[in-house]
């Protein structure tokens, strides 16, 4: 097996006092460790100075997706048994797949209900590693219902509380649908924003709902053999006319998060070009990938051995990557949601 196919090529040590608990005060205060991709040299900057590495031209794309409190714990109606499920995609309708704890203790038409009743969940097919597909019934508005009886679905590494739940949601949020924030985009403020489109460079958006393809760990030790499971992600007319016209111009495209990455990579490899569509993704972005429509990325930290690494180890190198993690564990850098950026560029 070649090296860069091996899972413990993408491992690095750190310290779990650097994995942030806390969003900081400001959302722009964060620090920004500056990569250029092509090179590897490195700058210490905050994140409210992004706008001295974006020049007029650039395009920025963001994901609004919105994390729905999709965390719910409740009760088997038969024995009590407490069941978690966290909601991660939307199949049709009121189907949705979902994580279950203990997944063991469901079986087809096993009914889960949670509050009083208010909602109930009746699993309609068992699928491996703990999945589930289960139809919720409810009265109302299901958003409204998930308001009054779920739990914003904070990563596991994050064991302190969340006092702020519009914390773990970008200020531009808008699409409902998501399982996890796509916490690159956390940093940006309306000023920041405003202050960028002020400066020339085009603000557009995409949507990706953030599920377990993003977030799940890879269990094989040659990373050929992991399984990305799909996510849902929609692009407008709008959006892919401004983005086909930068490629035309060879302007840059920035994409803002792992997720606005594959959301970008996806459409463009299926299409050829950007267009409007609403599709389904598995791709999964490791060294050799050829990048078709993102220039650079502002993304956050990421779990070793994860996908998430092996992504921007793509866009630059995994030597650069991890050399540039070191840096940032020995300049005491905040990791993972709630941590500091990273911007990795052609140019710095």
């Amino acid at each position: 097996m070649e090296e860069k196919y091996n899972l413990d090529y993408y491992d690095y040590d750190l310290p779990e006092e650097l994995i942030a608990q806390t969003p900081l005060k400001n959302r722009s205060s964060s620090k920004l460790l500056v990569l250029n991709k092509n090179t590897g040299e490195l700058k210490d900057d905050t994140f409210e100075n992004i706008t001295s590495y974006l020049k007029s031209g650039d395009v920025l794309v963001l994901n609004d997706t919105k994390v729905i409190p999709a965390r719910l714990i409740g009760t088997k109606e038969t024995t009590n048994a407490t069941i978690e499920l966290l909601l991660l995609k939307n199949v049709e309708n009121d189907t949705w797949e979902c994580l279950a704890k203990p997944a063991k203790r469901l079986h087809e038409n096993t009914i889960i209900s949670f509050g009083n009743g208010e909602l109930k969940a009746k699993v309609i097919k068992k699928k491996e590693e703990g999945l589930v597909e289960v139809e919720l019934l409810y009265d109302g508005i299901l958003y409204e219902v998930l308001d009054n009886l779920g739990s914003m679905p904070l990563p596991p590494y994050i064991h302190e509380c969340l006092e702020d739940k519009d914390r773990y949601q970008t200020v531009y949020a808008k699409n409902l649908g998501s399982a996890a924030a796509p916490t690159a985009g956390l940093h940006f403020t309306d000023d920041l924003l405003n202050k960028l489109k002020e400066n020339g460079i085009t603000i557009t958006y995409v949507t990706l709902h953030v599920g377990l393809g993003t977030f799940r760990p890879v269990n094989t030790d040659n990373i050929l053999n992991h399984d990305m499971h799909s996510e849902t992600y929609m692009m407008s007319e709008y959006t892919a006319d401004i983005l086909n016209k930068a490629k035309e111009e060879n302007r840059r495209i920035i994409a803002v998060g792992t997720t606005s990455t594959r959301t970008l990579e996806s459409i463009i490899t299926k299409h050829g070009k950007f267009t409007e569509c609403m599709e389904d993704t598995n791709i999964f972005i490791y060294p050799g990938y050829k990048f078709k429509a993102v220039s650079a990325l502002i993304t956050n930290f990421h779990l070793p051995k994860s996908t998430l690494v092996m992504l921007v180890s793509a866009l630059s190198t995994r030597d650069y990557i991890l050399n540039a993690y070191n840096h940032a564990i020995k300049n005491k850098y905040r990791f993972f949601s709630f941590g500091d950026a990273m911007f990795i560029t052609d140019e710095l």
